[in-house]
């Protein structure tokens, strides 16, 4: 028989559009019969003859079995519940029958109910009840949740601080106005807010099926209380069963602690009622025509007036600010920049490659002289692909930076040259150092840098430093 138990116990994750009120859970629950007196039932037979008579008991055989270990009626029941649908425990009868015993607004709502069973006839659940979202043993039961199985658990640091972080649902009543009345950064945020607010907290609802399995006539005792399935579902629609529906699997099995280790077996199948083939149908078309609404809509607020490149065209458009610039020697600094456009590029005719900061004071911060320029500058250019068959990335443009900076007599100076590989690569910025028998020679006037003989006279001290100064020295005169 041990084969036709279902043993595997863990959580089921199930994802549903579906309203989640839709859902519907059947518990079956049976006791089957004493642990003791089976096992003495099996022993018997071969100590009196000798010989294997009853090699292998049925547990669920018949009736008649199971009358020697005292079954009754009620210890067979069948629930077909509702999501957060509320059956009260024997215990929880009693005690919101009296109304002294009644202290929350959920206690006092509890005890009007059970007001009215009374006048109906009583409760019809006898073993089989539930805990939704908001009784006090759903707050207990997350709150104590062990980690191992260990009976000598001692909880860690971390897992005492994340008891105490209710993943709730929220319930946000809109604002008079429709302003935003919240603060969206909280300055000085409370031990309080720290500890609600510290992990991402997606809204859960939690709801319990019990079991009372003590015997007949003494129902109603908290240690006899088992938990038969826990059921979980997010804001997101992830339906979280534990353990997981049985369908064509065997029933789970509970031995009850005890001299006479009771055994139960009980099920658990979806009751939901299925949705007709003509009803999804039309479901399917309403989402269908409120995608395409929604397409329309989106559609109306973006508009229609896009300027759509050419076939075989890349379109490159750049949106930069020049922030700022620090460590350099002197004052009053300002940024010389162009783009240069490789092979296959091209450019608008009203496009400007180049352009000029203004030139900044420095100010201190952190012991560092910085330069606040805060300039915006703007590049579009269109890469044309000869031959399609050919698979090699593009070559991309290069934006190259001259820092100059400016004296009292308004004569400027290199300060450090830049480059950025657009968009692949980070930018790099190098100071020209001259030599120990070089002077700081000094641009006078105000002399664009298309006057090649003095920018060439000058850059001419620095090719002793590299290649590279070379490259941005050909570039700079190009412009």
């Amino acid at each position: 028989m041990a084969e036709g138990w279902n043993t595997d116990t863990g959580e089921a994750v199930y994802r549903s559009q579906d309203p989640i009120k839709n859902l519907k859970i059947r518990i079956h629950l049976q006791r089957i019969t004493s642990t003791s007196v089976l096992l003495q039932q099996i022993q018997e037979p071969g100590a009196e003859h000798g010989k294997n008579l009853l090699p292998l008991v049925t547990l669920a055989s018949s009736r008649a079995t199971a009358a020697s270990s005292g079954y009754r009626p009620d210890d067979e029941e069948e629930a077909v519940i509702g999501w957060q649908e509320k059956l009260f425990s024997q215990f929880e009868y009693d005690l919101y029958q009296n109304e002294a015993a009644c202290q929350s607004p959920l206690d006092r709502q509890y005890h009007q109910e059970i007001l009215k069973l009374e006048k109906a006839g009583g409760r019809k659940n006898l073993r089989i009840f539930t805990y939704t979202d908001y009784d006090r043993y759903t707050n207990l039961e997350e709150h104590c949740q062990a980690v191992t199985n260990s009976v000598q658990e001692v909880p860690t640091y971390l897992a005492d601080r994340m008891a105490n972080v209710r993943r709730r649902r929220q319930d946000r009543r809109p604002m008079d106005g429709g302003g935003l009345k919240m603060r969206l950064i909280t300055w000085e945020p409370s031990e309080e807010f720290i500890k609600n607010n510290h992990v991402i907290n997606t809204p859960v609802q939690t709801m319990y099926i019990m079991g009372d399995l003590g015997p007949y006539g003494k129902l109603g005792r908290r240690e006899q209380e088992c938990v038969l399935c826990t059921i979980k579902v997010d804001s997101n629609g992830v339906i979280t069963i534990k353990p997981d529906i049985t369908a064509s699997k065997g029933p789970y099995r509970i031995e009850m602690d005890g001299e006479k280790r009771e055994l139960w077996k009980y099920t658990i199948e979806n009751a939901s009622v299925a949705v007709r083939p003509e009803e999804q149908e039309r479901e399917q078309h309403m989402y269908k025509d409120l995608y395409i609404r929604h397409k329309e809509y989106l559609n109306s607020l973006v508009g229609s007036d896009f300027e759509m490149p050419a076939p075989g065209t890349l379109r490159l458009l750049v949106n930069g600010e020049l922030v700022s610039a620090q460590g350099y020697e002197y004052d009053n600094l300002y940024v010389h920049f162009f783009l240069e456009l490789p092979k296959r590029w091209l450019s608008p005719a009203f496009q400007q490659l180049s352009g000029v900061t203004q030139t900044c004071t420095t100010k201190t911060l952190d012991k560092e002289s910085v330069a606040y320029f805060s300039y915006p500058f703007t590049f579009e250019a269109f890469f044309t692909q000869e031959d399609e068959s050919e698979g090699s990335l593009p070559q991309w443009p290069v934006l190259y930076f001259e820092v100059l900076s400016l004296d009292f007599w308004q004569r400027y100076r290199v300060e450090g040259y830049g480059s950025l590989i657009l968009p692949a690569t980070p930018g790099l910025l190098w100071n020209p150092v001259p030599s120990e028998k070089e002077c700081r020679v000094y641009w006078i006037g105000w002399e664009d840098l298309a006057s090649r003989a003095p920018s060439i006279m000058s850059l001419k001290r620095f090719r002793e430093h590299g290649a590279e100064c070379s490259m941005l020295e050909r570039a700079f005169h190009r412009t």
